[in-house]
């Protein structure tokens, strides 16, 4: 089984090539548009869509054979996308263009990227971190993507195949209940709080949001503030109020994506050390449920800047490395039933209490156990021993119990 890895990789052109690749950008996402433009909107096959447009991309945009062919596999996907989420595509913009093997070659020897762009084939040096050069060394990736960062750097977004090992033959299920003031909360154990620090030096059952909270709160401050001086103010300070908030942009992001790696890392090496398959929520669509709950616009803000889907993903991709089966269970009463005599029980806050066996205890911990619960009854020969349903599989392959 291969697993593909993308590696953004930050490239060094010069000033002349610069201005080829500004152009190729733009060629390509106007190449995107006239497609979209000339074709019907319910045709989504790339093939149909280059027999209709290929030549005129070819003759009005100066793109080469292969450029022309991605930029109708570029429409054709992006609409096959937008059909799914019931959306039309509107408009593609210059920030990206796609390279399949003819038109794309990476160098080991020199570490350079060799593109096709307008007219041209250029050579660009890349300047990439330890990490990038292990994944890359003996590799010969067939496909890239030249990007435009909101920075106005230039990368190059290669992707290569690895082989994963197989599946474990797993003997319990890890339960993960997520959350935004506690990111994640484990089934095995009573739930020792990571709350600042290095979380790999953290006990990894419970990795406590507070920390991720208030630096969210800060920035959203410090960006209401200067937004106001770029407004209002004298000419100067305006234009150093915009300076400020382009320096912040990414940083709140690149450190919940920090985090997020730290904790699907550290709940992946528990379960491969465990032979267990990981459970979680599939809360696809919460946000759109939680909205229509009357809240104020702190808590709002708070709830739609909660990353849980890049968390998701990240053990998605780091159990599928791992050999670790990762699955999805409905979220309906997780976080009120109780994991010892499945009765519906009283949350209050963080606590948990049940009527019915009188047990008593972390809410989140009892939430996990109960998802650890729901994954042995779709994953393990006999199941949990409580429950019982039939396994599914969702439109992205992965691995889920129906609707209870």
């Amino acid at each position: 089984m291969e697993q593909v890895l993308t590696l953004v990789c930050r490239l060094n052109p010069t000033p002349e090539q610069v201005v080829i690749i500004e152009a190729t950008l733009k060629a390509f996402a106007d190449a995107c548009n006239y497609a979209n433009q000339q074709v019907k909107p319910q045709i989504i096959s790339k093939t149909t869509i280059q027999n209709m447009v290929y030549q005129d991309l070819r003759l009005l945009f100066g793109l080469s054979a292969n450029l022309a062919v991605r930029a109708c596999a570029r429409v054709g996907a992006n609409r096959k996308t937008a059909k799914q989420q019931g959306k039309p595509v509107k408009s593609f913009k210059p920030t990206s263009a796609d390279y399949d093997a003819r038109i794309f070659a990476f160098r080991e020897k020199d570490w350079t990227v060799s593109l096709n762009l307008l007219c041209v084939r250029e050579h660009i040096k890349m300047d990439i971190g330890n990490y990038q050069l292990g994944k890359l060394k003996g590799k010969k990736p067939t496909s890239a993507q030249l990007c435009k960062h909101r920075d106005g750097s230039y990368y190059i977004h290669i992707q290569i195949k690895d082989e994963v090992p197989q599946t474990l033959k797993p003997t319990n299920v890890i339960g993960v209940d997520f959350g935004r003031r506690n990111i994640a909360v484990t089934s095995n154990g009573d739930g020792t709080c990571y709350n600042g620090g290095n979380p790999r030096n953290a006990v990894p059952h419970k990795w406590d949001g507070k920390q991720i909270t208030d630096i969210r709160d800060r920035y959203a401050r410090t960006r209401a503030s200067l937004q106001q001086k770029a407004n209002i103010g004298t000419r100067s300070s305006r234009r150093r109020a915009r300076r400020i908030l382009q320096q912040l942009s990414g940083r709140e992001r690149r450190f919940q994506q920090w985090i997020n790696h730290q904790i699907s890392y550290r709940i992946i090496r528990q379960a491969l050390s465990s032979r267990a398959i990981v459970a979680i929520e599939n809360l696809t669509g919460i946000r759109e449920r939680t909205n229509f709950q009357p809240r104020n616009k702190v808590e709002r803000r708070r709830s739609n800047f909660w990353s849980f889907y890049q968390l998701r993903s990240f053990l998605e991709y780091k159990g599928i490395k791992e050999g670790v089966k990762v699955i999805a269970v409905p979220p309906v009463y997780t976080s009120q039933t109780c994991h010892q005599c499945l009765h519906i029980g009283l949350r209050s806050d963080k606590s948990f209490k049940c009527g019915n066996c009188d047990w008593h205890g972390d809410a989140d911990l009892n939430g996990a156990k109960m998802i650890s619960l729901l994954g042995q009854s779709v994953s393990l020969p006999g199941g949990s021993g409580y429950l019982c349903c039939n396994l599914s599989t969702n439109s992205s392959g992965l691995l889920q119990s129906p609707a209870l």
